[in-house]
């Protein structure tokens, strides 16, 4: 489950000549860094405007604990679609955002901290497919998962973020809920590396 990727903010002018849209880096800070609860950057359609934003990490959601107590838990990767909860997000393509990013980190299974750091051989900044929600704290955001393809399956066996192709980024942000959920689908391993 990924739950660190970097975002270089020097990256951004290039990625919005193949990205297709004059976003601009948001007015207010984001981390590089991002880790759960952290702010990043996210890109939009808000009143069919593209724009980027900074929003939390994590989507605030109640679980029971293991004492029958309501917790809140904040989730960073989404990979049940079908749940009335992301449902509801995933449908409406007002709620679906980008999450720009360098590269991405899996962890190393029995090394501690110590983690594999994953990117796009062609693209500088990619984007993973982000659903997100105003919540009580302000907003926040998700990505998708899915099954992971050739190149993460061994040192990440549960799952890898959906990652777009920059051709399918306008077709993420409007296209229906059945759509959406095609979408969510590994990136082809070929174009990857690891470190």
């Amino acid at each position: 489950m990924c739950n660190h990727y970097r975002n270089n903010p020097d990256q951004i002018p290039l990625w919005r000549e193949y990205a297709g849209f004059d976003v601009r880096q948001p007015n207010e800070e984001f981390a590089t860094d991002v880790y759960p609860k952290r702010m990043g950057m996210v890109v939009r359609k808000d009143d069919g405007i593209v724009r980027s934003d900074v929003m939390a990490w994590g989507v605030p959601c109640d679980v029971r604990g293991a004492s029958g107590k309501m917790l809140e838990k904040r989730v960073t990767n989404v990979r049940k679609l079908s749940s009335n909860f992301w449902k509801s997000m995933l449908a409406n393509p007002a709620q679906r955002c980008l999450v720009p990013f360098s590269t991405f980190a899996e962890p190393k299974i029995g090394h501690g901290r110590e983690e594999w750091w994953f990117n796009v051989l062609d693209q500088p900044m990619a984007a993973f497919a982000g659903i997100w929600r105003q919540c009580k704290y302000g907003p926040a955001f998700a990505f998708l998962t899915c099954e992971p393809n050739e190149l993460l399956e061994p040192l990440h066996p549960k799952a890898m973020p959906v990652i777009l192709d920059p051709n399918q980024y306008e077709e993420w942000l409007s296209t229906d809920f059945v759509g959406a959920c095609a979408m969510s689908k590994p990136f082809p391993s070929i174009r990857m590396t690891v470190q």
